[in-house]
């Protein structure tokens, strides 16, 4: 969805323009008295007529600010932090489902050799500080290095490991020392570890160095002349580039954040500002759910008008038609070039669909309308089966082809109101307005079935191709993630059972 910022500040300085511009006639004998008086209207018409540009230019900047430069700094380096931080998360997925780990752990733990090799090369290929497993019969603790240790309930360093067991969700992030690795500060992913009977075997994952992180932030304060900082759900600062904002704290302790600290906690984005020593700062945030992290980027709006306190002084002293027609080229171009930035940001290159950034954006006020009209909501997850396959036989154009033929195909059996965004790879996420359980899953199985009986070309080929779904129906309260969540569930459960099969978390399966 592409929204122009909005333009009310052109009308006004017209508005205002016009007005100062008007003079009033007035008689007088002498010409020194007139040219007095010429002279004073004209240094109050140009004074006055600066003063209302660096007013109006710095509430344009402002608004700039927090609704085109701010985000558009949160998604550049969201962008970046996903192969930097978001990384280690996949990773330790891939890890926690690998055969080769499990059958290892199932066999008895026997060669232990074999699993330090298997870490070490993770750690290697992945460019991790560290990666490790503990096995939860044994309670040994293995590194990528070959060292390896014996957990105990009754050793303080150790109760991380005790608290994973009890986790819900599949994985956490913390920020921890480990002696054992020089007693770094470390944030490690702990990703649970399941056998094939979904019976918890340990925790695997990788760690990176938080010096390591500390340095891609101030890299990214250096480069966007920003704050950036990340905030955990408890709203304690977990990673920091800012002093005045140290690890462990805790925004509602710091001055000047602490009225905000309820609304950045229980928002996935937006933009805001606060107060500290006289000075407004500008705040966006952006909730990570890779991370489940908030990250927040704020800027100080003096620093930001420093330059258009300079042009008030230019303008005095010079012609305010010039000043007007540079501000008015400016804004034009600034409009353009925003336009065109958020287009692209927003739309998936290789299918045309809506990109998760469209996501963010739509589907939280979807959630709003379906509970201000009391209507259902339903979201399908889908992924096109043996993807991988169709990359490794005839390459990835013919993938390319057929995720475009796969688009196109989910386009045409959904409504104008539905929302359809490729959520990752070859998984494509629909959401469906005024659909409950059972239109979902039957409008999941049509384009099941509609995909099986369709044949895609690509060159002298024919693939034929099938796709699984998960459907879940949104429950009063439920956030997005949990919604997600799941959906992403069912879509395992139908790829367990087969692939090219439909699960609700709502109703009845419909089976192939």
């Amino acid at each position: 969805m592409h929204r122009e910022p909005p333009q009310r500040w052109v009308s006004q300085f017209s508005r205002r323009h016009r007005m100062a511009s008007k003079q009033p006639q007035s008689g007088f004998g002498q010409p020194h008295q007139l040219l007095i008086f010429l002279s004073i209207l004209l240094t109050v018409g140009f004074f006055a007529t600066s003063i209302t540009s660096f007013y109006v230019s710095k509430a344009s900047i402002r608004e700039s600010i927090l609704k085109n430069e701010l985000p558009l700094t949160t998604d550049n380096i969201y962008s970046e932090i996903q192969k930097d931080l978001v990384r280690p998360v996949f990773i330790s997925s891939m890890m926690a489902s690998d055969t080769f780990l499990r059958d290892w752990v199932l066999a008895g733990e026997q060669s232990p050799e074999a699993v330090h090799k298997y870490l070490n090369d993770v750690q290697t290929r992945s460019n991790a500080f560290t990666s490790f497993f503990v096995s939860d019969k044994t309670l040994r603790y293995y590194y990528g290095s070959g060292d390896r240790k014996i957990l105990s309930p009754e050793n303080p360093d150790d109760d991380w490991y005790f608290k994973v067991r009890q986790l819900k969700l599949p994985y956490e992030l913390n920020v921890d020392h480990d002696r054992k690795l020089t007693n770094n500060l470390i944030v490690f992913v702990n990703h649970r570890m399941f056998d094939y009977a979904d019976q918890y075997i340990g925790v695997t994952g990788v760690g990176i160095s938080v010096g390591d992180v500390q340095a891609l932030i101030g890299d990214y304060q250096a480069r966007y002349q920003r704050n950036v900082y990340f905030v955990d759900h408890a709203g304690a600062v977990v990673l920091s580039g800012d002093l005045d904002k140290p690890i462990g704290a805790q925004i509602s302790q710091i001055d000047g954040l602490a009225p905000l600290a309820d609304q950045l906690t229980h928002h996935y984005s937006g933009t805001y500002e606060y107060q500290k020593d006289h000075t407004t700062y500008l705040v966006n945030v952006r909730y990570i759910p890779e991370l489940k992290w908030y990250l927040v980027v704020e800027k100080n709006e003096a620093d930001a008008t420093a330059s258009i306190r300079h042009t008030l002084y230019i303008n005095i002293a010079i012609c305010l038609l010039i000043t007007t027609g540079v501000l008015l080229l400016t804004q034009l171009a600034i409009r353009r070039y925003q336009r065109q930035i958020e287009r692209l940001s927003t739309l998936d290159r290789l299918t045309g669909l809506p990109n998760r950034s469209a996501f963010d954006v739509i589907v939280p006020n979807m959630v709003h309308d379906s509970i201000r009209h009391k209507t259902s909501l339903s979201l399908l997850l889908g992924d096109v089966d043996f993807f991988k396959a169709i990359n490794d036989t005839y390459g990835h154009l013919a993938g390319d082809t057929a995720l475009k033929a796969v688009a196109d195909l989910l386009k045409n059996h959904l409504r104008g109101s539905d929302f359809i965004c490729r959520w990752g790879g070859e998984e494509f996420l629909i959401v469906l307005k005024g659909c409950d359980a059972a239109s979902a899953q039957q409008v999941a199985e049509n384009i099941r079935q509609a995909v099986e009986h369709s044949t895609t070309l690509y060159q002298h080929h024919s693939l034929k191709l099938t796709i699984s779904f998960g459907t879940a129906t949104r429950h009063a309260d439920e956030d997005i993630e949990a919604w997600i969540t799941r959906a992403d569930d069912q879509l395992y459960r139908a790829k367990r059972a087969g692939r090219n099969a439909v699960r609700s978390a709502d109703g009845t399966d419909n089976k192939p």
